[in-house]
């Protein structure tokens, strides 16, 4: 039943212990298969929470996930420029 529902098929469904799943996503990791997972928990929010609290410790303590955030901003994160503001604009037209 949990492979028919996975979001319309097509996705990859991965069900089991929190230790089960931590090693089958850092083996996808580690292969280089994937740099990135986007999460479809069976029911919100407790399917997500229970990620949360089970898996990412252990990805955490294995270190392929982060403990905390370099940047302050999102476009730290994601490495953009900080554009110059309206005035500075303004001025340069």
């Amino acid at each position: 039943m949990i492979r028919e529902l996975a979001g319309g098929g097509g996705h990859r469904v991965i069900v089991g212990t929190p230790e089960q799943i931590a090693d089958d996503i850092e083996r996808w990791f580690t292969a280089g298969a994937a740099d990135g997972f986007n999460l479809m928990p069976d029911a919100l929010p407790h399917g997500l929470q229970d990620f949360v609290e089970g898996v990412v410790p252990i990805l955490q303590k294995r270190g392929i996930f982060r403990t905390e955030y370099e940047g302050r901003t999102l476009r730290d994160q994601l490495g953009l420029p900080r554009p110059a503001g309206r005035t500075a604009q303004r001025l340069a037209a």
